[in-house]
């Protein structure tokens, strides 16, 4: 038995986490399904605010430590231009959210399938390769439709992505909990 496997099947504190956990994403999950251009135009804003607040910051910490040098504040200056182009056209900052969530559709699908194969033995395995399937499916999806679908269509899988994740947690959180009084 893995540590993993040990962990969910001996720990009943850690399978109710992990069962809200695996719900949250779901809802989480149901509501960028449901409102897809919302979700994708938040996720835009989002990530805007955190280049502005990181080019702010690095900006203030080049003031400090490096006022004279010019190549210094090339980094704040990338930071804060970049985050502003998004906050002002968050579409085209959800079609380059939408290149980014391909790798990590593409890496989320590799690992999940390796991951299920390496807990093969354990019940419930098949749903972490599932999971890693599907995140493969979905890359495919969204390069086919990218650029032009970006706007509806990085809400939607990121919502579908979510539920999966979710849906996968409670697949081996119910199969650890099944296996538990069986000794296996």
């Amino acid at each position: 038995m893995g540590f993993i496997e040990m962990e969910l099947y001996m720990d009943p504190e850690l399978r109710r986490r992990t069962k809200r956990f695996a719900i949250g994403l779901i809802i989480i999950g149901l509501i960028g399904v449901i409102l897809p251009q919302v979700i994708s135009i938040t996720l835009s804003f989002l990530i805007a605010l955190m280049l502005i607040m990181a080019g702010i910051i690095t900006g203030y910490l080049t003031w400090l430590n490096y006022f004279r040098s010019g190549l210094a504040w090339l980094k704040p200056f990338l930071l804060l231009s970049l985050g502003l182009l998004i906050a002002f056209n968050p579409v085209a900052g959800a079609a380059a959210l939408g290149l980014l969530l391909v790798i990590y559709f593409l890496l989320d699908g590799f690992a999940g399938i390796s991951f299920a194969l390496m807990i093969r033995p354990m019940p419930g395995w098949i749903w972490t390769l599932i999971n890693g399937i599907i995140s493969l499916v979905l890359a495919a999806i969204f390069l086919v439709s990218w650029p032009f679908g970006s706007v509806w269509l990085v809400g939607l899988l990121v919502g579908m992505s979510l539920i999966i994740d979710g849906l996968a947690l409670l697949g081996l959180v119910q199969s650890a909990k099944s296996g538990e009084g069986s000794g296996s």
